[in-house]
């Protein structure tokens, strides 16, 4: 008990930050998931509003109703939802960066490989192994504005990752999500990019407007089986659709000294940086 008391007292001067819309468990709707959202949840079912309509954030295990239930999962999200470090480049957002990749412990070292919307690796990446179509490009069945890319014309008009699909948010916690194109857009056009090495592996060193740095490994790309671009170029998902075509997605990619956005196929293989707001 007293560990149990002792973490939320860490939780609660911890606040875990996301951009979602509606992020299960912020039940005050403040944007962050910490011990005040349990305080709030408990007081909705201690005055019988356990209209999902009104509270869909309280709804937290997303089963269509509020419940005792939720207050389990919340505290089962809190207690166990594992400390991940970032650094403040001073940027004009806010916006706060993990400073190792999803599925790693160290800046320099890859992590693991996602197909856009998909939040576990795998060992092939192409359309025929991608979750979200019926095995071609044009056969998509979430994420699309175009009903000549959709499954049987299939439209949904999806832009950004919802939080299940998510690989930042689903592996991490509440507290991250993937970032948009337009935070990575930031890191291109307020940082200074340097091509160095850190513990032996080639990285891009980002450094923000206060001085601050960000690490980001040139992990490549994988395609079908193969690992492609390793030492020399490096890649991360944005959270967004490209504005013009449902089969692709918006990227970074670097190398010798630079960084810019662009987009490719959402059944590619690329690590995923991590994101969190502050609380300006």
């Amino acid at each position: 008990m007293k560990r149990i008391f002792s973490l939320l007292l860490l939780l609660a001067a911890m606040p875990l930050a996301s951009s979602a819309d509606v992020l299960p468990g912020d039940v005050d709707g403040n944007g962050f998931v910490n011990i005040g959202d349990l305080t709030e949840l408990i007081d909705l079912l201690l005055n019988n509003q356990t209209d999902v309509g009104l509270y869909p954030a309280a709804d937290v295990d997303g089963n269509g109703a509020i419940s005792i239930d939720d207050v389990t999962e919340l505290i089962d999200v809190l207690l166990n939802t594992k400390y991940h470090e970032w650094v403040d480049l001073g940027l004009p957002s806010g916006t706060l960066w993990a400073t190792c990749n999803v599925g790693a412990e160290s800046p320099e070292e890859y992590g693991d490989y996602f197909a856009w919307g998909e939040t576990e690796p795998k060992s092939v990446y192409d359309w025929s192994t991608y979750k979200w179509c019926n095995g071609s490009e044009f056969t998509l069945t979430k994420y699309c504005t175009y009903s000549s890319d959709g499954y049987n014309g299939f439209v949904d008009s999806k832009t950004e990752l919802d939080p299940e699909d998510d690989a930042a948010y689903v592996n991490w916690g509440p507290s991250w999500r993937m970032p948009t194109v337009e935070q990575l857009a930031e890191l291109c056009n307020n940082c200074t990019w340097t091509w160095t090495q850190r513990n032996g592996e080639d990285c891009e060193m980002v450094t923000g407007p206060n001085g601050n740095t960000l690490f980001l490994p040139a992990q490549g790309q994988r395609w079908n089986e193969s690992l492609d671009y390793e030492g020399w170029k490096g890649f991360y998902w944005s959270r967004t659709l490209l504005n013009g075509s449902s089969r692709h997605a918006r990227i970074i990619h670097f190398g010798n000294g630079w960084g810019s956005i662009t987009n490719i196929g959402r059944c590619y293989g690329f690590p995923v940086r991590a994101v969190r707001v502050s609380q300006n």
